[in-house]
């Protein structure tokens, strides 16, 4: 009984889960350098008891491709703060302050990063007297009624043995586009996005705000794998959640080595200031789902606080990879022999003659070929289709990576020829044609606005008969009067009573 098979009605899929069992993250990796103290290792979605209780640090995905418009240049997106409810107000997303964002490149496969690049964020309230994210219609990122506002600074510092070398501010205070609360609140989110990515002065672009989050899958694997039940299987669970992404547009002649060895190995981290001032490593992803799967409960926060260099320990858990087990007693499909020395060497190395890197020291990193050009026509499972642009060649934002690990896992590499997959095969949205290529974000308030209600002036005016002059101090503390305005409502109507019946009862007093 072929139960995954993709055939007819019968397209079903386990699964989400695999994707970790392809990557499992650098087991027998050579050591990658950190710059301050503490480090850790992969995560996803909500993927280690101790990162799914922070998820502002928690980094949910890692792409990396050659620019399809731009094919000089390469671009990497990571993703942060997993299952954003689009309508989590008032207090909606941001990035954290006490944190550092960082995207490593390693440029020669020795599994130490040769680049990095930092963001740091800082969070600025204009009217701390309101509860309101924004006070008004938003037209533009500098726009008064934006009360809540992030900036950041991007830093790129050069290493060589896992020490600075030297450091470059690449870009300062640049504004972050917001949360999309809806449409009166931004009437045309699209100007937001446009005046959130940022060139700079080296050929690069740079953007960081909400997105829709660009992940597509099942995540009713979790119900142990479908309660042996395929029926509801093809459901994007991700559908209408939001994500806070960093985008980055970089020239390929900047990260890779040279022309003759253009591999490049690119990873993402966060790492968290503690009460001491110093940055533990509290997240760090290549491949997707790597903790999320192939690690179980026992190892994934000890895996998180690991460095690539100690992952070793974590071997077993890749060459024994648990999930074929659990799909063979469920579903009856055979279970490749171990030990899975074709995903070691697979996803730890890259693929010898496309993307692995000569003399390369195995570490889990998301490995890109530069000298590859993207394809006007993607097919979404990437190399495994013949299409060497796409996964495990990088990770474009179109590639399903579920149905490519899941087919791998189950043994595709050593002859078991299958067609699995969990039957979402495209994202709910569709893609940017130019940086930063992620879809817009899905606004908090979806419905249409009220009636005789426009976007824009009508709501402002409206508001704005509740809002205090601006300060002498330039504006920034609106306080919103609304529960006040109404008090003083009340207690005019009060008053006039009270005079009311003062005045009868002197007249009454008088005749």
């Amino acid at each position: 009984m072929t139960l995954f098979a993709r055939s007819g009605t019968a397209r079903n899929g386990l699964v989400p889960l695999i994707c970790g069992a392809l990557a499992a993250g650098g087991l027998a990796a050579a050591g990658v350098a950190t710059l301050e103290p503490g480090a850790a290792s992969a995560s996803s979605h909500r993927e280690a008891p101790l990162i799914s209780g922070t998820p502002q640090y928690d980094n949910t995905d890692l792409y990396a491709f050659v620019s399809p418009d731009k094919p000089d240049t390469t671009t990497i997106v990571a993703d942060w703060i997993p299952f954003e409810e689009p309508a989590g107000g008032p207090n909606f997303y941001t990035f954290a302050d006490d944190a550092q964002y960082d995207l490593h490149i390693d440029s020669d496969g020795d599994a130490r990063d040769d680049l990095l690049f930092r963001y740091t964020f800082k969070t600025r309230t204009r009217n701390g007297k309101t509860f309101l994210y924004n006070t008004g219609p938003v037209t533009s990122l500098d726009d008064p009624d934006l009360n809540i506002t992030q900036t950041y600074d991007l830093e790129l510092v050069r290493l060589k043995d896992g020490h600075a070398m030297s450091r470059t501010k690449v870009a300062d205070d640049v504004p972050v586009a917001p949360s999309n609360v809806g449409k009166a609140s931004m009437p045309d989110y699209g100007t937001l996005r446009s005046q959130a990515v940022y060139k700079t002065a080296g050929g690069a672009a740079t953007f960081a705000g909400q997105a829709d989050d660009p992940f597509f899958l099942d995540l009713r694997v979790f119900d142990l794998l479908y309660g042996g039940n395929l029926s509801e299987v093809g459901r994007d669970t991700l559908k209408g959640y939001n994500v806070n992404t960093i985008a980055l547009q970089v020239p390929n002649d900047l990260i890779r080595q040279s022309a003759d060895q253009p591999v490049v190995g690119i990873w993402s981290t966060t790492q968290r200031r503690n009460a001491q001032g110093y940055y533990s490593q509290v997240s760090r992803l290549g491949n997707p789902l790597v903790n999320e799967v192939v690690n179980p409960q026992a190892d994934k926060d000890r895996f998180n606080a690991s460095q690539p260099s100690h992952d070793a320990q974590f071997l077993k858990n890749v060459t024994n990879p648990e999930l074929p087990k659990l799909i063979e007693g469920i579903y009856k499909i055979d279970a490749p022999a171990e030990p899975r020395n074709d995903l070691v060497d697979v996803f730890l190395k890259g693929v010898k003659g496309l993307n692995q890197p000569p003399n390369v020291r195995p570490s889990e990193q998301l490995r890109l070929n530069t000298s590859i050009k993207p394809t006007m026509h993607p097919k979404r499972l990437g190399v495994l289709d013949g299409d060497n642009a796409g996964f495990p060649n990088g990770r474009r934002l179109t590639d399903d990576v579920i149905d490519e690990a899941l087919q791998v896992v189950e043994g595709e590499l050593l002859g078991a020829k299958n067609d699995l997959g969990d039957a979402v095969d495209a994202n709910d949205k569709k893609f940017e044609k130019s940086f930063p290529y992620v879809a817009q974000p899905t606004a908090g308030s979806r419905g249409a606005l009220a009636k005789g209600t426009t976007a824009g002036a009508d709501v402002k005016s409206q508001l704005g008969d509740a809002l205090s002059p601006a300060s002498a101090s330039g504006g920034t503390d609106n306080t919103v009067l609304i529960a006040g305005s109404a008090a003083a409502g009340a207690a005019a109507i009060l008053l006039l009573g009270t005079v009311v019946g003062w005045w009868r009862r002197r007249m009454r007093r008088a005749y």
